[in-house]
């Protein structure tokens, strides 16, 4: 796994996520179905994994989602994709920023900035609308204070704003 970084980027959490062979389509850039795939990778390597998913290795940048109860799941809402220039396959990792853009009662909204790994050109914004559900009493959950304070620290503009 390559490690999340923190730079002088602010609000946002910069993440580096490997880009596949596979990824590419026809057309000979990545497919937007697997742009998808790296927006999420993107948001557990900043925001971490649900709490007891997986085996993760490495600690997130700020461990928001790895902090949830038991019963938590973080529920895609709503995806908005804007691609501004092909992501060309490359065997260095994309750069993507990630960051939060609105906190809500039972969940927030995170956006994205995907750069080529390369010459840093900007290829995709998107954001990500969440909402955290309790499996076992089949309800929203509502963020904590220390959720909202944590989420808090990373929030900045929704890059849709600038476009």
């Amino acid at each position: 796994m390559i490690a999340p970084a923190l730079d002088d980027t602010g609000p946002r959490l910069r993440t580096q996520v490997p880009l596949r062979w596979g990824d590419m389509d026809a057309y000979g850039h990545i497919n937007n179905v697997e742009v998808l795939r790296l927006l999420e990778e993107a948001r557990i390597r900043a925001f971490g994994a649900p709490a007891h998913t997986g085996s993760p290795v490495g600690e997130p940048l700020a461990p928001l989602f790895n902090e949830l109860p038991r019963e938590a799941q973080a529920l895609v809402v709503e995806h908005r994709v804007r691609y501004l220039a092909s992501l060309e396959y490359r065997d260095v990792p994309a750069r993507i920023d990630v960051w939060v853009t609105q906190l809500k009662g039972a969940g927030l909204t995170l956006a994205y900035e995907i750069r080529d790994g390369v010459d840093g050109s900007r290829c995709v914004i998107a954001e990500t609308q969440l909402a955290f559900f309790d499996t076992g009493t089949k309800t929203l959950l509502r963020l904590t204070a220390q959720q909202r304070e944590q989420a808090s620290a990373h929030r900045a503009a929704s890059p849709f704003r600038a476009t």
